[in-house]
């Protein structure tokens, strides 16, 4: 079954990072393609680690992003 992640992607310097928060993982890249295919390959090594507690996938789909405007 395929499932949609959210996934943050900032750049910060010369390099583009992207995390899984529902996952609590995080990987970087070049640009953006890389940091894509670099946390897609994290999340798929992720879920295969027999020594990794994995979360309720069907939880984790209950959850939702959303944001929060403020003033600064």
């Amino acid at each position: 079954m395929e499932y949609a992640l959210p996934i943050i992607m900032a750049k910060e310097g010369k390099w583009y990072v992207a995390a899984c928060p529902l996952l609590d993982i995080a990987t970087q890249g070049k640009d953006e393609k890389e940091v894509k295919r670099n946390i897609r390959a994290l999340i798929k090594e992720y879920m295969k680690d027999p020594d990794t507690k994995k979360p309720n996938i069907k939880s984790l789909m209950s959850l939702s992003l959303t944001t929060v405007p403020i003033t600064v």
